[in-house]
């Protein structure tokens, strides 16, 4: 049985939902939208969110990052190992780069460590802890992340 600690915080979790406008003209914009987070994340990402379960929409929303490097690369790994193998710039599986200079090389090695730093620190506490709280900016904070990881693949061709 809900206690009404419960019941406020559902209050407060789907006050943001609520239209703040004063000109009636004015469009409503979905934080989403304001942030402009990946259309291909899936939908339940934004379903969670909008229910206020945001941690949990970021962990699907980086499970989604996983498996698409995943499918991508053809390999049956996951997580860290997945990232830093398919990124690994001397014998990348997935090139972000022509890896023709050494700025190309960096950047490569960097997004390789973003990749892998993503999985560790954001979705992994998600995953495996049981008692993650995100509130919505931060929620917002990863999904862009991860808008930005999905973005880079698709600028390299993989999309």
């Amino acid at each position: 049985m809900a206690t009404l600690l419960d019941s406020f915080e559902e209050i407060v979790r789907r006050a943001s939902l609520f239209d703040q406008r004063t000109d009636p003209d004015q469009a409503i914009l979905h934080p989403f939208d304001v942030r402009n987070i990946h259309p291909r994340l899936p939908k339940k990402v934004r379903k969670l969110f909008d229910d206020g379960y945001y941690s949990e929409a970021t962990f699907e929303a980086f499970k989604f990052v996983d498996k698409t490097v995943q499918r991508h690369s053809k390999m049956s790994e996951s997580g860290f190992k997945l990232m830093m193998q398919v990124f690994d710039e001397a014998k990348p599986l997935l090139k972000l780069t022509a890896l023709a200079n050494t700025s190309e090389v960096d950047e490569q090695k960097g997004f390789r460590f973003l990749f892998s730093g993503a999985i560790m620190a954001i979705r992994n506490p998600r995953g495996h802890e049981v008692d993650v709280h995100d509130d919505p900016d931060t929620c917002l904070d990863h999904l862009a992340f991860a808008s930005l990881l999905l973005r880079r693949l698709e600028q390299s061709g993989f999309a």
